[in-house]
């Protein structure tokens, strides 16, 4: 019998990527051109030999279903495994109540009709590589009822801001979770990410029912810490969460080195992503790219520096796109310079002469539209 199986869940109320939420959910974001930032876990999850999942949708489904599918794509075995996509349409007016826990209470019999004994939890807005057939192990034979996965960092006043951190005790005991304020520098940052029983998973949804409408799953683990074993397990490696645009934005251009790549990407660790077989990109006499990553299907006839290129984009002669992330599909017009920007799908930049942004407040172009 298969040890456990996977819930992937989106972002919750206190995060908000402007601009590039208003189309579609943080997993269905682009990311490094050519995959989607849902890719990661459910990577995470396929490669860890965990082939029930359960993917948790709320706004703008559209696009994250789409790149999904049947999960076919994700190496999981048909006959054994399967890929769900499951929808949570709470229709209240006050977005308080949109909570994780309701997702899942909303979908509780899909949870209690799961057979494996133990469940992982991880969420659909972080980027990271971490092996779940090991920490699963690791969580038995510790005898801990919970186990919560963190990421040490020294820059926790700058970054993961929106994000929680976790009070340990000597033996990685979790003696509380807070919001990280930016107050100090050395966190132990949550990755919200949980490994506990199925029974026990489902207690405490009930129990976080019971308590407040408002809670999520973090905030009913946080009350339940003095009554239950919660350990925590450490994380190395390369850890980004896209938790609003400065986040997003760093987190691409920071995988443009490649010794920061190596953290992230494993030949024995694949990445799976929905394939899109097209040409070559093509590069003209005029183009110069440096430090870049590009995907397949554009046209360079301009110089690219520093920048991540989506599919299918096209840069023409004379153009500049420096520190930049072109997603799928966006036109750079001729003698543009554009400089510290997110340009969405399918957006045309042909008439500005200029668009520069500050490196600390990168601009957004929005999808479509025509400058």
């Amino acid at each position: 019998m298969k040890k456990a199986f996977g819930i992937v869940y989106p972002a919750g109320n206190h995060i908000w990527v402007q601009g590039l939420q208003s189309y579609r959910t943080i997993g269905a974001f682009s990311f490094l051109g050519r995959y989607r930032v849902i890719d990661f876990p459910i990577s995470n999850l396929s490669n860890s030999e965990i082939e029930q999942i359960q993917v948790y949708t709320r706004d703008n489904p559209r696009s994250l279903v789409e790149h999904i599918g049947t999960g076919r794509n994700y190496n999981i075995n048909s006959k054994s495994g399967k890929l769900r996509t499951l929808f949570a349409s709470n229709n209240c007016d006050n977005k308080i109540y949109n909570t994780d826990i309701a997702s899942f209470a909303e979908n509780l019999e899909c949870i209690e009709r799961m057979s494996e004994p133990y469940v992982v939890i991880l969420p659909s807005y972080m980027v990271y590589r971490q092996n779940f057939n090991t920490l699963i192990d690791r969580h038995i034979e510790s005898g801990a009822d919970i186990t919560l996965l963190y990421h040490t960092t020294d820059q926790a006043k700058e970054k993961f801001l929106n994000c929680d951190y976790l009070d340990l005790n000597p033996q990685k005991g979790v003696l509380s979770i807070h919001k990280n304020r930016g107050i100090q520098a050395n966190q132990q940052i949550f990755m919200d990410t949980y490994i506990m029983k199925t029974e026990l998973f489902i207690e405490l949804i009930k129990k976080a029912q019971s308590t407040s409408s408002m809670f999520t799953l973090a905030q009913i683990v946080n009350n339940q810490c003095n009554k239950l074993n919660v350990l925590a397990a450490s994380h190395e490696g390369f850890f980004a969460t896209i938790t609003d645009f400065k986040s997003y934005f760093d987190a691409n251009l920071s995988l443009i080195d490649y010794e920061t790549t190596r953290s992230l990407f494993d030949k024995d660790w694949p990445i799976y992503t929905r394939t899109n077989d097209s040409c070559p990109t093509k590069y003209a006499h005029s183009a110069s790219v440096k430090l870049s990553v590009i995907s397949n299907g554009c046209t360079i006839a301009g110089t690219v520096e520093n920048s991540v290129i989506g599919r299918g984009c096209i840069i023409e002669e004379g153009a500049v796109v420096k520190n930049c992330i072109l997603l799928p599909r966006a036109v750079i017009g001729k003698n543009i310079h554009l400089e510290n920007q997110v340009v969405d799908k399918a957006a045309n930049v042909i008439h500005a002469d200029k668009i520069i942004a500050p490196a600390n407040q990168p601009g957004y172009i929005k999808r479509n539209d025509i400058l």
